[in-house]
C-alpha cells in the first residue's frame, strides 16, 4: 500500500508504479510507457488502492463532499 511520505496521494499512486517497475528490462522508451499505462491502468480499477494512498496522507474526501459548490464566473448569461 502507500506510505504517508507525502500530503499529495499522487506520490502514493506514482510509489506503487515505480515499484511494480523496478525489475523491468525495457529495450526502449515506448515500452516503459506502455508498461506504466498498463500499471496505471490496473490500479484505476482498484479503488481500494486509491483510497489507501489518500488516506495514508491524512486527508479526506468527506471534507471535500460537505463544502458548498464554487460558482462558475466562466459561463455567460443567456
Amino acid at each position: 500500500m502507500c506510505t504517508p511520505t507525502d500530503l499529495n496521494p499522487t506520490e502514493g499512486i506514482w510509489a506503487l508504479v515505480k515499484r511494480d517497475l523496478g525489475n523491468l528490462a525495457a529495450a526502449d522508451l515506448g515500452e516503459i510507457t506502455r508498461a506504466v499505462k498498463r500499471r496505471l491502468k490496473k490500479i484505476q480499477y482498484r479503488p481500494d488502492l486509491v483510497d489507501g494512498c489518500i488516506e495514508a496522507t491524512g486527508l479526506s474526501l468527506d471534507a471535500l463532499s460537505n463544502r458548498e459548490p464554487v460558482p462558475d464566473h466562466t459561463s455567460q448569461p443567456a
